[in-house]
């Protein structure tokens, strides 16, 4: 039987998996690349270096593989840059990194000048360094990047698509343009207005295309037969939510990793710009018209989660692998009163507060290691309640379910805490790369080898489902414990005047 081979790129390393019609991985190959650190608070990326270790993994995966191979996807690392020459195919500067800060005073000169409501409006981002527009402005003013007709520029799967196509094809989905700050999501096209805004021609920016379509095909030299068809591209989260088969709206997905990202699709009517949370392209499909139909997410970014168990392992030195704190938490039957925020770098969504720092409260004489490996677990759930519930609010749109993947979702606990606070049942998926498993199922719904999103969602999954089953007045009274604790440790490392 042939596979979809998902090529997934990430931030650090780039894998290639092959998955099979069941959705299951068949095949792997995973390669590390440089991290640029060249001054403090910059990230960059070698390109060259990310297309070539592309080329090993694909290599390294499809000599293991005895099976046809039927489609290609791709997802990405989201908002990371790179300009380059069309007729050289060399790039021009080095990747500029989704957490890349040198533009930040840029986007506090943005929002003085009063172009927020702009950016909000026609983009449902915020004005932060984190999205596209002000790297590629850097560029082109600081950088040496010149505009000039031989011009191209785009996110990561820009470039690996026009890699993959020999220089045939210079396009992105609908995805990966809603990060980049210059996407107009009413017109589901580049915004003349902010284009001129961030100095950025339009004409050097990538076409875009349905996330489920054909792009272009394989040219040689990829490890792949010439021709085979690349077909799908989202960003990663974007992915996600699509490899988690949240095809409904009102179904949410949730990534437990350092951090987690929390998608709820809220269907095919663009929503307002909602205080707190990130509007976006959950991803886009052929309308049968020559058109494509988008559907849209809210999304909320949580900064400390599986980076909460991390630090009781190096931090605190309470436990010796990562794997261990659900058993040590599942020692006790509560935490004793005490609640930890990891609020270690601020808090993210909805309270985007960068002067909140870490809070451990309720602490006694009686607390042990297990009582603190307990709360930061429930940091973990009470956090993703307060993303969903903000959606929900927002969007009022209920939560019908919550599926779950990443290192943190294997512990048991956490996921029965998350579904006890949620109040709905909690999905862990079976393939805890879903990333990829979205690149593969957008690509292999383009060409047939599912033929719905009912055969997809059919393909999906889950190992465990978790139902809410807690005494409901205590839930609610330490999730107000947790409200409580917020509030206490934001605004802690405000300057002081």
């Amino acid at each position: 039987m042939p596979v979809v081979i998902a090529i997934d790129a990430g931030t650090t390393g780039v894998r290639a998996l092959a998955i099979d019609e069941a959705a299951r991985t068949v095949g792997l190959a995973y390669r590390e690349f440089t991290q640029y650190f060249p001054q403090p608070g910059w990230v960059e990326h070698d390109a060259t270096e990310i297309a070539s270790v592309i080329r090993e993994v694909l290599l390294e995966l499809t000599a293991s593989l005895t099976e046809p191979v039927a489609t290609v996807g791709i997802t990405n690392q989201r908002e990371t840059v790179v300009a380059w020459s069309r007729s050289t195919s060399e790039p021009l500067h080095r990747a500029i990194v989704w957490q890349d800060r040198r533009t930040a005073d840029r986007c506090e000169r943005l929002v003085a000048d009063g172009h927020l409501d702009l950016i909000r409006h026609k983009t449902g981002l915020v004005a932060d360094p984190y999205f596209s527009a002000s790297k590629l402005e850097w560029m082109f003013t600081e950088g040496g990047v010149e505009r000039s007709d031989d011009l191209a520029v785009g996110t990561i799967d820009s470039w690996l698509l026009w890699n993959l196509t020999g220089g045939a094809v210079h396009a992105t989905d609908d995805t990966n343009a809603s990060r980049t700050m210059l996407y107009d999501l009413a017109s589901g096209d580049w915004s003349d207005e902010l284009c001129n805004l961030f100095g950025v021609p339009r004409a050097a920016l990538p076409e875009i295309l349905a996330s489920s379509g054909r792009f272009g095909t394989v040219a040689p030299g990829w490890g792949l037969p010439e021709g085979t068809p690349i077909s799908g591209i989202a960003g990663d989260q974007q992915a996600s939510l699509f490899g988690q088969a949240c095809f409904e709206p009102g179904m949410t997905k949730n990534t437990y990793g350092t951090g987690s990202f929390v998608l709820m699709n809220v269907g095919t009517e663009r929503p307002d710009a909602v205080e707190g949370l990130i509007t976006t392209t959950a991803w886009s499909l052929p309308d049968g018209a020559g058109g494509r139909r988008v559907t849209y997410a809210l999304e909320g970014s949580i900064f400390v989660t599986g980076a909460g168990i991390q630090w009781l392992r190096d931090g605190l030195g309470i436990i010796d692998e990562a794997a261990e704190v659900g058993s040590l938490a599942e020692s006790v039957s509560d935490t004793d009163g005490v609640v930890v925020v990891p609020a270690f770098t601020g808090l993210g969504s909805p309270w985007w507060d960068p002067y909140a720092r870490g809070t451990m409260l309720g602490i006694t004489r009686g607390t042990t290691k297990a009582h603190l490996a307990r709360a930061v677990l429930e940091s973990i759930a009470y956090q993703t309640r307060d993303v969903v519930d903000a959606m929900t609010n927002a969007s009022g749109t209920p939560l019908a379910e919550l599926r779950v993947d990443g290192g943190a979702s294997a512990a048991d606990l956490l996921v029965r805490i998350q579904a006890d606070q949620l109040g709905v049942p909690v999905r862990r998926s079976r393939e805890r790369e879903t990333t990829a498993q979205g690149a593969a199922f957008l690509a292999g719904l383009a060409e047939g080898f599912w033929d719905s999103l009912d055969d997809v969602a059919a393909a999906w999954a889950s190992d465990a489902t978790f139902e809410a089953d807690g005494d409901a007045t205590v839930i609610e009274a330490n999730y107000r414990r947790w409200l409580e604790a917020v509030e206490r440790s934001r605004g802690w490392d405000r300057p002081i005047a």
